[in-house]
């Protein structure tokens, strides 16, 4: 009997192939060399790679065979999730192997903002003794503000406690309790900002967190700050930076990551205040090993038909046929439902109805908990890391079942509990030959909507007209509805959602919010 075969298509750890183990014929080739991959790939199992392989359309239409993409890392830029997910294709990654080397780099960058390390030792090198010039600061006694308490945002906060630090935070999806517990004080961002002598970035790259300290922000800081960005690039916005840094108003920074990557030729390599480095977050012998080791054990898992803890898109292993629908649903709704909150997550409640009980369905309770942490961290969250994450933010989470399940033969209801009491309560289910997914209630609307890849939903008081100003606002921004639903309830309150061929802009939905004196406007893309 043939072996799988499992293609390295880059230098990886020798750990990586001992950890595969001696069931599988290795085969090698340079993925950056995309005549050599295309040949290399098309009849493999399973791929490994790093960050230099393009695992796009074209590669994965090649492939004939292949099951695995096992990308070594956190990140998956390089990696066209949404095909492979289309080719059936499972896509693995090591998430929790580079939290601490990100960490770690996070508190270099700090330390050498403070003590003005790389200028010195430049000049030292050049022949000049300037000790005066490049006199620094004392971390102890101050401020360090934490934008993002996520797991890497956490172990930077208690490596710098030990300097004797006060330590504030920034993050409207962690509960002040939780933060408390760690000697972390909850604030906003504006406050942050203006206290913080030291600013550290750990945040997800979202649409919202796009530019989220711009030139505004940075208005409102003190002249003394330093602000070190080793979490994604664009987040801070180099150019307001920048002109922070010339004008006086920021003392210095620690830069790790660009809003366009590879980055060679920045304003702020200029800068004498800047300290910049080449998105070396995961760039650790530890980081590398541990990452081989993850995902050559995830790729054993998945070639054998087991379960795969680390799996960003398709759930493989051994489930029952009418579990597995449920479970790209489960995670739909989850993140609909997060994107729905408008305050902490307290609670996750995770209700399966219906005779799917038969079978065992903690998957889904995972497979929600991933969807309410989609766009809340910057790595990507897996079944393993979702409990994790819960975990570390004080989420309690829970799985109830029932047989009765109303008017549909299976219903996934995910409910929220946020900090200021009030709740969030999305159902679905999966319908027809192809199990689409539904949404079938939202906060006790009864409504029959098609998840699709773009979704917006508007709160209002019922009134005449309401309907025609969305369609014209939306049709004003070159945005198609595909569908749309009204549902109201008993109250005189009204609830639209819209399935979008394109995403609505941010400006777009605000304007409807004005026009229509919606209560909320909240667009969900699930891509």
């Amino acid at each position: 009997m043939n072996k799988p075969r499992v293609l390295i298509a880059e230098e990886l750890s020798p750990a990586t192939v001992e950890a595969l183990g001696p069931d599988f014929e290795i085969v090698e080739c340079d993925g950056a060399d995309r005549t050599a991959l295309l040949a290399a790939i098309v009849d493999v199992d399973a791929i490994l790679v790093r960050s230099a392989t393009m695992i796009d359309a074209e590669a994965l239409a090649a492939a004939k065979k292949l099951k695995v993409v096992a990308r070594a890392g956190v990140g998956l830029d390089n990696v066209d999730v949404k095909a492979a997910t289309q080719a059936g294709v499972m896509v693995v990654n090591a998430p929790t192997s580079n939290i601490v080397s990100a960490a770690e780099l996070a508190v270099a960058l700090l330390l050498a903002s403070a003590r003005n390390i790389v200028p010195a030792n430049a000049a030292l090198t050049n022949g000049e003794w300037k000790r005066s010039k490049y006199t620094g600061v004392e971390l102890s006694d101050k401020v360090v503000g934490v934008v993002g308490l996520g797991r890497i945002g956490i172990l930077v906060a208690q490596r710098l406690s030990a300097f004797g630090v006060k330590l504030i935070a920034y993050d409207p999806y962690v509960q002040p309790a939780r933060a408390a517990q760690l000697g972390i004080r909850m604030v906003s961002l504006e406050d942050l900002l203006v206290e913080s002598d030291f600013i550290t970035v750990h945040l997800p790259k979202t649409p919202e967190t796009i530019g989220l300290i711009g030139d505004a922000e940075l208005h409102k800081v003190k002249p003394t700050v330093r602000i070190i960005n080793a979490a994604r690039g664009g987040i801070v916005d180099e150019k307001a930076l920048y002109e922070a840094l010339v004008d006086g108003r920021v003392a210095g920074a620690g830069v790790d990551v660009y809003s366009k990557e590879p980055c060679t030729d920045s304003p702020l390599f200029g800068l004498e205040q800047v300290v910049a480095t080449p998105h070396l977050g995961a760039s650790t012998d530890e980081a590398q090993e541990k990452a081989g080791i993850s995902v050559a054990r995830s790729v054993r898992l998945a070639l054998a038909g087991e379960l795969v803890p680390d799996a960003v898109n398709v759930q493989g292993g051994q489930m029952a046929d009418q579990v597995k629908p449920l479970v790209p649903l489960a995670e739909q709704l989850g993140l609909i439902a997060c994107s729905l909150a408008e305050d902490a997550v307290e609670r996750v409640d995770v209700e399966v109805l219906g005779d799917v009980i038969e079978h065992d369905v903690r998957v889904l309770e995972l497979s929600a908990l991933k969807g309410v942490f989609q766009n809340l961290v910057h790595d990507p969250v897996s079944f393993v890391n979702a409990p994790v994450l819960a975990e570390q933010r004080g989420v309690e989470v829970a799985l109830t079942t029932d047989r009765e399940s109303g008017d549909h033969r299976s219903l996934v209801r995910v409910k929220l509990t946020l900090t200021n009491g009030t709740k969030v309560v999305v159902g679905g289910t999966a319908t027809g030959p192809r199990n689409i997914g539904k949404i079938v209630e939202i906060d006790g609307y009864d409504i029959d909507v098609a998840i699709s890849d773009h979704l917006a939903f508007l709160r209002y008081q019922d009134k005449p007209g309401v309907v025609g100003i969305v369609g014209r606002l939306l049709g004003e921004a070159g945005v198609n509805i595909a569908n749309m639903q009204v549902a109201r309830n008993e109250t005189g309150h009204a609830l639209i959602v819209l399935t979008l061929d394109q995403p609505a802009p941010a400006a777009t939905l605000e304007s409807i919010v004005s026009a229509i004196s919606a209560m909320s406007g909240r667009a969900v893309s699930l891509i």
